[in-house]
């Protein structure tokens, strides 16, 4: 089968390039995958593909290359295809909607893969016949603006599946869209076992990582951290990331004179050796469409105080067995969740293997086949339309090569 997933950058550093790369390099142990960036900002990505995994650009937007478009009169005109509900749509334009035109009339994949509303709407509208159409959510449904939902209404009937990454979210866009003949199905993010120990329990160190913003409320969880370490100074924070709120967040450290206890690490990249060094895992974000950073502690062997926020930490988190839930915003219900992990050794380091053992089902290989299980029902669904197509794009070379074989290799999990 020939896959080809469409992202805004592969070359950046975020959470849906890195969970892109993961599905794709699992595909490829056993299919034709490709990840087609939109932009491409740098020279190399940041995250490894894998191998096996292609990974091309549409329009370069590094002014150091001989190719650089960023000043292509086209890229000064707006976009139509992609919506204006989209909050990337100030980087697209004419040229986008163009190249991105140009890429889905003419690829020969049997199944393209949007990773984002916008890009959905370009799979949905320009792909031509033949291959299914998937549109990933990767955020939620109830975060995205009335406009937006308006747009995905009218486009999304015309894939043939859309996933989303909790089945909260999957219920939302039964109730909210409706989309007759369109399967949506609820398949998480993966997250591939560390390269490193597991955490023995023992490190009194708190951990939390992601971007610092303001949906990430580390200032709750600073606050909390205060007031647990009231009772057990011997414990400290470590918070991995940047962003706009890290001077607040240094300003609110020093506040509470809290600057022995409390750090901001900045970024780590591989995390996971971070992640093992500390006791505790912590994410207290006011809403989490998933929650790959509540996986990762978990995959190292950390037990997660969470709250209870929209829409993954409940999805992910058995309360009381494998980690700790919270309400939302509530510093004393965060803060006794801590103590509770602190104080009990045993409970800690019980939650922490329970961790471990549960988040397996997170690894690429399971949520791979999941997807394969998906890909796979849509090509039969779409019968022989993918071949006929492509054998007419490639000028009968399919054709014969399906003479011959009778068209297994689109229907089976063997390369196309």
């Amino acid at each position: 089968m020939h896959i080809s997933f469409l992202i805004n950058s592969g070359y950046g550093m975020g959470g849906t390039i890195r969970t892109t790369f993961n599905l794709a390099r699992t595909l490829a142990e056993q299919h034709d995958v490709e990840v087609v960036s939109v932009f491409r900002y740098r020279d190399r990505p940041f995250f490894d593909p894998g191998p096996g995994v292609r990974l091309r650009s549409l329009v370069d937007m590094r002014r150091h290359s001989p190719a650089y478009e960023g000043d292509d009169p086209e890229h000064a005109l707006p976009a139509r295809v992609f919506p204006a509900g989209d909050g990337r749509y100030p980087q697209y334009s004419a040229l986008t909607d163009r190249r991105i035109g140009e890429y889905l009339g003419t690829t020969t994949a049997d199944v393209v893969i949007g990773t984002r509303p916008g890009l959905n709407a370009h799979i949905a509208r320009q792909t031509r016949r033949g291959p299914a159409r998937i549109g990933q959510e990767h955020l939620t449904i109830s975060t995205h603006p009335a406009r937006l939902k308006l747009m995905l209404r009218d486009t999304y009937p015309r894939l043939d599946a859309v996933t989303t990454v909790t089945e909260a979210d999957a219920r939302d866009y039964r109730r909210i869209l409706r989309l007759p003949g369109v399967r949506v199905e609820a398949l998480p993010n993966s997250v591939p076992a560390p390269g490193v120990r597991p955490s023995d329990g023992t490190g009194k160190w708190v951990v939390a990582a992601g971007r610092l913003a303001p949906a990430k409320r580390y200032d709750v969880l600073i606050r909390a951290f205060a007031q647990a370490a009231a009772e057990r100074p011997d414990w400290g924070l470590r918070i991995y990331g940047n962003g706009r709120e890290r001077d607040r967040l240094r300003a609110l450290i020093d506040e509470l004179g809290l600057y022995n206890h409390v750090f901001l690490m900045g970024p780590a990249h591989p995390i996971e050796a971070e992640w093992a060094k500390g006791a505790i895992g912590a994410v207290t974000s006011s809403l989490e469409s998933f929650g790959m950073t509540i996986v990762e502690a978990m995959r190292c062997g950390l037990p997660v105080v969470a709250t209870d926020c929209p829409h993954g930490p409940k999805e992910i988190i058995r309360d009381g067995v494998d980690g700790l839930l919270a309400p939302t915003g509530d510093v004393p219900a965060i803060s006794g969740a801590l103590l509770r992990l602190m104080n009990d050794d045993a409970l800690r380091q019980r939650m922490g293997q329970a961790a471990l053992a549960s988040s397996a089902r997170f690894d690429p290989a399971r949520v791979g086949a999941r997807y394969e299980e998906l890909l796979t029902a849509l090509t039969v669904r779409h019968g022989g339309a993918v071949h006929r197509a492509r054998a007419a794009l490639l000028g009968g070379a399919y054709a014969a090569k399906d003479a011959l074989v009778g068209m297994r290799p689109a229907l089976a999990g063997g390369r196309a």
